[in-house]
């Protein structure tokens, strides 16, 4: 008998709850939303932390990721066809370039269907929670659209190479968006407005099969292909044996406790500090009524040593809390790609000197991509395709020609090193033989295409070939011919060539 979906929910949740304590400890010195604490509801209270470093960084390298996994103004992924087995086939290369063209257009397709669902602001979210929590669920149903689960609505089991397993869901759902039959089963009179609904992914036989249950009542069953799941599990980093991933916050939490507790003492102490308290000598005779009634600038009696200022004479002891407390804001600036806080202090900063140091940490972080890439970007891709598929919005692709590949993140750090490797190459050429000879040495045109796919554009109608340049220049030199010697003169010459004897 096949265990329900609350069952397989409530056998994984007992693994998982370690992980949701770390998580909710790390949004508390961050964005504490992301991960409330249980029983959170719209009379609760959120804490707030006396830093805001840990909430922009956070938010700094989520919109870095965003931009990196998901960018605007290009395709994230580009469908290769298999060039060799076409040619094997005996297909001509006008053929191929034409599917290339159609695939181009596939791909813009795709990239509109995400910004017209808005699918960046659910992976901004996901990102986020990714973070913070180290752990994400993103939903794709058949109709569209995108939701996120977060870590304590769902669990997930994982075989010893990381492979899924299992999955299971809870969230809340009204009775009266439940089925007619259901609403039946359950009764009418049921003293609940809202239920737990239960949602269980299991592999069986190269399958996903999904069904959903309330109160051990049998909701929906199906079935999918093994890469088209509707839902997609996140991780920000892998650790062997685990079910679930780390958070990049965790990694950095010392950093940001010890923010927290010193941004603490130090505002504590300034409150302090900054209450004004005189005190009066019990013995003297400046009278404190008299001192405290009296306008400024008027005239009384007493004298000066009667009256004292209450002071912490804790300077020296601030000092070295906001030394600290600089250093670790340093540490959490490059770990979080804050550029203006890492920057070093000086009267001249040039701007190559602020690129470098951006591209440095970016590449320092190009870890962070790979496995985004595998588990987010690819799934993501498959996914829309197969909804675009049902849909009638995207034609059928064959799996055995064309395949989606990923050309952000990790690739893109990659062909960003080949730019800055090409463009300082022919810097130092240009340097060594002048810019005039150096298109002597240099293939423009070859230039032009590794340029364009360093930067992850189609060279297809935009740089034109060698027979097109040899026949721009053969009319060139026509139309210096003529404006040169005239129609009368190229009259003549041609007279001429033709009068002269053909050798036999």
């Amino acid at each position: 008998m096949h265990k329900t979906a609350q069952q397989i929910y409530t056998t994984l949740e007992s693994k998982r709850f370690q992980y949701v304590d770390r998580a909710r400890q790390c949004s508390k010195l961050t964005i504490p939303y992301v991960m409330p604490d249980e029983g959170f509801g719209s009379h609760s209270k959120l804490d707030t932390p006396f830093q805001g470093i840990g909430a922009r960084a956070v938010n700094n390298l989520a919109s870095k990721l965003l931009l990196a996994l998901l960018p605007p103004n290009a395709p994230f992924f580009r469908l290769n066809i298999d060039t060799y087995q076409l040619r094997a086939e005996g297909s001509p290369e006008e053929l191929i370039t034409e599917i290339e063209t159609s695939l181009q257009q596939v791909e813009e397709a795709v990239m509109d269907e995400i910004s017209r669902e808005a699918y960046r602001t659910g992976i901004h979210e996901a990102v986020k929670h990714l973070i913070i929590t180290g752990n994400a669920l993103i939903y794709l149903p058949d109709d569209g659209g995108m939701r996120v689960f977060h870590l304590d609505r769902f669990v997930v089991k994982r075989d010893p190479m990381g492979n899924i397993i299992k999955i299971a869901t809870k969230e809340d759902i009204a009775f009266s968006a439940l089925p007619q039959e259901i609403q039946a089963q359950l009764g009418s009179d049921s003293d609940h407005d809202t239920l737990q609904l239960y949602t269980a992914v299991c592999r069986e036989d190269n399958k996903w099969r999904v069904f959903q249950d309330v109160k051990d009542i049998r909701i929906s069953d199906g079935f999918y292909d093994i890469d088209k799941n509707p839902f997609i599990p996140l991780r920000f980093s892998r650790v062997d044996g685990e079910d679930y991933g780390r958070s990049y916050v965790e990694e950095y939490l010392g950093d940001i406790q010890s923010l927290e507790s010193l941004t603490r003492a130090i505002v504590e102490g300034s409150a302090a500090a900054a209450k004004v308290l005189f005190m009066v000598n019990p013995n003297g005779i400046t009278r404190p009524r008299q001192l405290a009634e009296s306008a400024n600038g008027a005239i009384v009696s007493g004298q000066a040593q009667d009256v004292s200022v209450l002071q912490l004479n804790k300077f020296n002891d601030f000092r070295v809390a906001q030394e600290t407390m600089a250093q670790i804001k340093d540490r959490i600036g490059h770990a979080f790609l804050l550029t203006s806080g890492v920057v070093r202090n000086a009267e001249r900063v040039t701007a190559e000197e602020i690129r470098m140091l951006s591209q440095e940490l970016e590449t320092a972080i190009g870890g962070l991509y790979s496995l985004l890439s595998t588990e987010l970007q690819l799934p993501l891709v498959n996914r829309l395709m197969t909804v675009m598929n049902k849909n009638k919005s995207l034609p059928k692709l064959p799996k055995d020609l064309v395949n989606p590949v990923i050309i952000t993140g990790v690739e893109a750090l990659g062909r960003g090193n080949d730019l800055q490797k090409l463009d300082l190459f022919l810097g130092g050429a240009a340097q060594i033989v002048g810019p005039e000879s150096l298109m002597q040495f240099v293939n423009v045109p070859e230039y032009f295409k590794r340029r364009a796919t360093s930067l992850g554009i189609k060279t297809t109608g935009l740089i034109k070939s060698q027979e097109e340049l040899n026949a721009e220049q053969a009319q060139f030199q026509n139309q210096a011919l003529t404006e040169k010697l005239g129609p009368a003169g190229i009259k003549a010459v041609s007279d001429q060539i033709k009068d002269q004897p053909i050798e036999q």
